[in-house]
């Protein structure tokens, strides 16, 4: 979770933390930049809007996603095999 923390604030310097619905994120000019979350079997980005999704297709392929999320298992194995 600190490690997303981390990348999340290099990426958008700029961004003022937040937190809301029970989880941290990050505020970028005013608006909903990201939140993050950690769970037990995985981490989560939200939000993840269709054009994100869209962009970023190839590399989110193997990974469990829905509309607002995409999620990263936490014990080392391959997406693909969740």
């Amino acid at each position: 979770m600190m490690e997303m923390r981390r990348i999340i604030r290099s990426i958008a310097p700029g961004a003022t933390e937040t937190f809301s619905y029970r989880i941290p994120g990050f505020r970028l000019d005013g608006k909903v930049f990201v939140y993050y979350a950690a769970f037990k079997e995985h981490s989560s980005l939200y939000p993840m809007g269709a054009d994100i999704r869209r962009a970023h297709a190839a590399a989110l392929k193997s990974y469990k996603m829905s509309t607002g999320t995409i999620q990263f298992p936490l014990d080392g194995r391959s997406p693909s095999r969740w």
